[in-house]
């Protein structure tokens, strides 16, 4: 008899917390972590993943997390990539925001090309590829769900849940853990000269952190106008619901913050009494970098893998193409018209999170490159726009196109 656990949220909210310890234990003791720039939360979230996964198949114990908390950890992310987003290097980033919306659009049409393939090859209806391509790998776990019910009930795919979801925690994994890596693969192998910058927006660098000093005031600040974002942020995302445009709430938190600090910079340039740009910035880093490290540690923590059993064969077949696929156009294709630079290196690691995770793992994978080899502003601007604005809207159109 099988017997079930699940843990509150308070609880899973501390195991998260400490998971992330583990991971930034392991990162510390075995360097080739850091040298190939493996989030630190993705080591954490993983010990977690294979001992549910042991305890489920060995014990017969199904554990599942309550985690109510990591949606909020993640407005607040981005919250603060829009309060670290200068004006002048967003105008800065138009043209390669322009690019890898073409790039990633031209990429989806390939992976679902691709996932189709795989399925007629298997004797299986060619549009439950689909759900092996870019609706759950480039859409993530919400655009899966959207379109279950249209692949169930108005198609008749009746696996079209389990393969999309089965899709989904596997290329989340592999966006993990091949971002940092082809990163560090070509910053190494085209000599590339890293950031001169070692004042990051998002997170500390290694050597840096037990330097970094804080302050009460800036950090009370940092908290103040994060919240305020967060609040601002709901209301745009209203104002935009009214237009029959559907956008995930970060990107409502990622515009107030950039709204914030281009106003801020205009109207107190030198600062005032409740905005000091310089003195919370390291608190904002700081917020930003935990926030990020404890929402994708969690997100690990809630897979459950037993449900890749079903239809096994199809989903490892699919998933290992799709992943060389995302490896091969990554270096071939993405670093080159992004720039060939520090900057493009980063938006590559990153890509791997658009193509089969989510804005979140393609953050960590960025933000894990530039702890060790500096600040990529651009990077964490336009990458996250792409997911944010552009993705969701042109993959619905393409899978309405496919899926007909």
């Amino acid at each position: 008899m099988q017997h079930s656990f699940e843990i509150n949220a308070i609880a899973s909210f501390t195991l998260a917390i400490l998971l992330l310890f583990i991971g930034k234990g392991l990162s510390n003791r075995l360097t080739w972590l850091q040298k190939y720039s493996i989030p630190e939360p993705v080591i954490g979230g993983l010990v977690c993943t294979v001992i549910v996964c042991i305890a489920y198949y060995l014990l017969d114990i199904r554990i599942s997390f309550t985690l109510d908390v990591r949606d909020i950890l993640l407005l607040y992310f981005f919250a603060a990539i829009g309060l670290g987003t200068n004006i002048q290097t967003l105008k800065q980033g138009g043209r390669a925001l322009v690019i890898l919306v073409i790039v990633a659009t031209v990429f989806m049409v390939l992976q679902n090309l691709l996932g189709m393939s795989i399925a007629k090859y298997f004797g299986m209806d060619a549009r439950i590829g689909l759900m092996a391509g870019s609706i759950s790998l480039t859409g993530g776990v919400g655009t899966t769900m959207a379109w279950a019910k249209h692949f169930v009930d108005t198609l008749g795919l009746i696996n079209a849940v389990e393969v999309g979801i089965a899709a989904n925690m596997m290329g989340m994994i592999s966006a993990c853990i091949i971002g940092g890596p082809i990163a560090s693969f070509l910053i190494k192998r085209h000599h590339i000269q890293s950031s001169a910058d070692p004042e990051l927006d998002i997170g500390i660098r290694y050597q840096d952190e037990p330097y970094k000093r804080l302050n009460y005031y800036g950090v009370l600040m940092a908290i103040f106008w994060l919240n305020i974002s967060l609040l601002m942020g709901k209301g745009i995302i209203g104002m935009i619901e009214l237009t029959g445009l559907n956008l995930p709430a970060f990107v409502g938190c990622l515009l107030a913050g950039i709204i914030i600090r281009s106003v801020t910079s205009l109207v107190v340039p030198n600062g005032g009494r409740i905005w000091r740009w310089h003195s919370m910035q390291p608190g904002i880093a700081l917020i930003s970098d935990l926030s990020l490290g404890i929402f994708l540690t969690m997100a690990l923590m809630g897979l459950q893998l037993w449900v890749l059993q079903p239809m096994i064969l199809f989903i490892t077949t699919a998933m290992v193409v799709q992943i060389l696929l995302v490896v091969i156009f990554t270096l071939v294709v993405v670093f080159r018209v992004m720039g060939r630079d520090y900057e493009a290196a980063v938006m590559c690691s990153g890509f791997g999170g658009i193509a089969l995770g989510s804005t979140a793992t393609a953050i960590a994978n960025m933000s894990a490159v530039t702890r060790v080899y500096g600040n990529a502003p651009r990077a964490f601007i336009v990458v996250p726009l792409v997911c944010g604005f552009f993705i969701d809207l042109i993959n619905a159109l393409i899978i309405g196109f496919l899926a007909r």
